[in-house]
């Protein structure tokens, strides 16, 4: 059974940073997400920092503030240099983790670097994860050093697969390669930002993880396919997710339990 929804993007203001790629119309209030988790018997979540705002986390700590820890928690984003004093306000709000957006062609941070080192240092000392956003061709090179750092690791939406065949699949194959996998996590989470049905990558994951390395998300509010998909659609799309048991996996990454 999902406890959780680990993946979904809270902003009571639009303030766009310059070069956003994408901005939306409205709002995701608190409130709303908040009742969309009553009515689907929810106990709590994981609000991620949305692309548009940056490395502006006000928002995000805003909500948390309103917030139970015991079964909230929250997702940021930083600038590789950031430095102690701001990681450790992210962490006091309620910060569990730190993400990489890096879809559409954005590089992806060298792990054999001093400063990319020194972020993940950082990162250690206050047992924070890596959640990555990239697409899975991309993503597979680079896989085993990212998991050899000490640090969990989180995939959004299964890995953004690039292949219909889970067998075929770039990121998949490299899930399989890996020596050890009890560092990595996977989201369940956004399957319309695939073209294709996602739902054998999903089972297959299963077969090379346990359940207690995966947690499931709505995307809410499903920025891009506001039009196209709603939170019943996506809890409903959950592929596999009703014989998940999230509570292992939000407990290592969020320290969050259920009711």
């Amino acid at each position: 059974m999902v406890h959780f929804d680990c993946h979904a993007h809270v902003y009571e203001k639009i303030t766009a940073i310059p070069g956003a790629r994408y901005v939306p119309k409205s709002p995701a209030p608190l409130k709303v997400w908040k009742n969309n988790l009553s009515e689907h018997e929810l106990s709590g979540g994981v609000i991620v920092q949305v692309s548009f705002l940056g490395t502006d986390n006000s928002e995000l700590c805003s909500a948390l503030s309103k917030l139970d820890k015991t079964r909230f928690a929250g997702v940021g984003v930083v600038d590789l240099d950031v430095d102690d004093a701001e990681l450790d306000r992210l962490v006091a709000a309620g910060i569990k983790g730190i993400r990489w957006n890096l879809v559409r062609g954005k590089a992806v941070p060298d792990a054999t670097v001093p400063a990319v080192q020194s972020f993940f240092q950082k990162l250690r000392q206050r047992g924070l994860h890596l959640e990555v956003h990239l697409e899975g061709s991309r993503l597979a090179p680079h896989l085993a050093s990212l998991t050899d750092q000490g640090i969990n690791l989180v995939i959004d939406h299964y890995g953004l697969p690039s292949d219909p065949s889970p067998e075929a699949d770039p990121f998949i194959k490299a899930v399989k390669a890996l020596p050890a996998r009890n560092n990595l996590y996977i989201k369940f989470s956004a399957h319309y930002r695939t073209g294709f049905s996602v739902a054998p990558h999903a089972s297959a994951l299963l077969g090379i993880l346990d359940d207690n390395r995966v947690v499931w998300g709505s995307d809410w509010p499903h920025t891009q396919h506001e039009e196209t998909t709603c939170y019943a659609e996506t809890r409903d799309a959950a592929f596999l997710a009703s014989a998940l048991s999230d509570i292992t996996a939000a407990k290592a990454l969020y320290g969050i339990a259920p009711v």
